[in-house]
């Protein structure tokens, strides 16, 4: 995996002209974030060899290198997931590449399901701690120190001091955000019931089928890491409705421009 990670990571050197300092993922329904990228270039995933490619509707599945917040940045519009029968270990072959092109902080964003009766649909929620419940783990198999410790600590996945930065700037600029624990299911079906439940006794507030595994292996690259949840639909059994992936997308697009104004920000001050 170290050598493939490095060749991609020097192919794409190749095609741009600078280091990124902070890498983004943009989940369903946000790819038009990558809109105010300024000075963009744009590469296909299937543009470079070795890099996983996307097939779910929503995940345009580019990276876009350029300025935001005034800070040189790496985009990636759409990710991998387990349920497109990609491995853990590919869904965060790009983390690892982007800690090779030399990020210092990675920005990882989705649309998740509210557990958590305060939540409402379109709720921005910045996640402080996760629950990983997709039966696997990107660091099962033969270890390379190189990536980290074989152990990482989990006590702290997501970055304390970035999490209250975000929360000051939402609030200096009035942007409704909320905290909470997020879970992660391999799906692609959506949560039954029973699950809801099951996993709101569990402790978490959202549900979400991403972020984890990344964060994961950011947290073994000891890469300052925050994520940013959209609430696209309610599990909470006196607001549960039919759901399906498109009103998915439209609930997370109408919330992009306050996730958007977040980001820039934070990357502003950071």
């Amino acid at each position: 995996m170290w050598k493939k990670v490095n060749k991609i990571a020097d192919d794409i050197r190749l095609k741009i002209p600078y280091v990124p300092k902070a890498g983004i993922i943009l989940g369903t329904g946000l790819s038009r974030m990558a809109d105010e990228i300024q000075q963009s270039t744009a590469l296909s995933y299937g543009g470079i060899e070795g890099f996983p490619l996307t097939s779910v509707a929503g995940h345009t599945g580019r990276l876009i290198f350029g300025e935001l917040g005034n800070k040189k940045v790496m985009v990636m519009q759409g990710r991998v997931h387990s349920y497109e029968g990609i491995s853990m270990q590919d869904m965060v072959l790009p983390i690892r590449v982007m800690h090779r092109l030399g990020i210092e902080l990675l920005i990882l964003t989705n649309a998740s399901g509210g557990i958590n009766p305060s939540l409402e649909i379109g709720d921005l929620m910045v996640v402080k701690d996760q629950i990983n419940l997709m039966n696997s783990n990107p660091l099962i198999g033969k270890h390379d120190q190189r990536f980290g410790d074989r152990f990482p600590d989990m006590s702290q996945v997501f970055d304390r001091n970035i999490i209250s930065k975000v929360q000051r700037i939402a609030l200096k600029n009035h942007i409704p955000l909320k905290s909470g624990i997020l879970a992660a299911v391999t799906g692609p079906t959506f949560e039954t019931r029973a699950e809801y439940a099951y996993i709101r006794y569990l402790g978490a507030d959202a549900v979400g089928m991403s972020i984890i595994p990344e964060a994961i292996a950011a947290r073994q690259l000891n890469l300052p890491c925050c994520a940013v949840t959209i609430i696209s639909d309610l599990g909470v059994p006196d607001k549960m409705t039919k759901v399906s992936h498109e009103e998915v997308q439209q609930a997370s697009g109408k919330s992009a421009p306050y996730l958007t104004l977040l980001i820039k920000k934070l990357l502003e001050e950071w």
